[in-house]
């Protein structure tokens, strides 16, 4: 009798519980709504690519939100493309790329944020403003560069240039969050034994993951979606990534709308999958480099 006593009141205190739960005021319900319905301004342009991939020929000009009839043979048939080679050129370009900025921006935001040297603020202000040139500004001095004086394999040329573009954005938030570490931790450590390089490497590389999660993402998502570069130094089917191929299935007089559309949904199929696995690491990264 005592156990069906104890047992049953838990029960009796969480339904006590949920009656005393207030209903949500109504600043709550209208931010939940005004979310949702950013949520779903923003969702709409990819049902609307999903939707349209899924459209034969026939239903491509109906008025219709849903088709009629679903095939997927539009995401069969433009692999016949060679969209499988420009898949993986993409890949090599972003991984390379984003391996590169990190390689750099990781030694170079720790040394900014640990040693006050002279004119380090000019550095880091420098830093910041090679982010004010956009690539179409700079495309003929990097075109020459790369083809009269490098000689370099168009991929390797666009892991550069990416990696460029994108290693003063790198350094500009590892700097910061480096710099939100406490240097105790680093101190205890050497007293322990490590040199700096250790304690480096097992110290403050770890406590600053998130940030170099958030760094890696913004680095790889730029060298994914990169266009007038790529369209530059890129000459041949084989060697172009997946944004200048999209370009081809526009033409001058029509648009292969329903391969454009599923190489499109194909495209996001990366990005999605690298944001599933360090989606929590981001979110973390940009707050809390921010906290001092």
């Amino acid at each position: 009798m005592a156990a069906v006593t104890a047992a049953a009141a838990p029960s009796q205190d969480r339904a006590k519980r949920i009656r005393r739960r207030k209903p949500p005021t109504f600043r709550t319900v209208l931010l939940c709504a005004a979310a949702y319905l950013v949520a779903l301004i923003f969702v709409l342009p990819y049902l609307e690519m999903i939707v349209t991939a899924l459209r034969p020929q026939a239903e491509l000009r109906d008025r219709d939100y849903l088709p009629h009839h679903i095939t997927f043979s539009n995401f069969t048939n433009i692999w016949s493309t060679g969209l499988g080679t420009n898949l993986a050129v993409s890949l090599e370009i972003s991984i390379g790329a984003t391996v590169l900025v990190l390689l750099v921006a990781i030694p170079a935001a720790y040394y900014t944020s640990r040693r006050k040297f002279r004119g380090r603020g000019v550095f880091l202000l420098l830093v910041l403003v090679t982010q004010m040139f956009q690539p179409t500004s700079l495309i003929v001095g990097i075109y020459q560069e790369f083809t009269n004086t490098v000689h370099l394999s168009s991929t390797f040329a666009l892991i550069l240039v990416n990696a460029g573009f994108n290693l003063a954005f790198a350094i500009w938030i590892l700097n910061a969050y480096f710099g939100a570490i406490p240097k105790e931790l680093e101190e205890a450590a050497m007293v322990d034994g490590t040199s700096r390089i250790g304690a480096m490497f097992r110290v403050i590389i770890p406590l600053a993951l998130p940030g170099i999660v958030t760094a890696l993402i913004f680095t790889f998502i730029a060298a994914w979606n990169e266009f007038i570069t790529a369209l530059t130094l890129t000459n041949t089917d084989s060697s172009e990534p997946l944004t200048v191929k999209m370009n081809t299935f526009i033409g001058q007089y029509s648009t292969d709308w329903q391969h454009l559309f599923a190489g499109s949904v194909i495209a996001t199929i990366p990005v999605i999958i690298l944001f599933a696995f360090i989606e929590g690491k981001v979110v973390s990264g940009l707050t809390a480099g921010s906290v001092k």
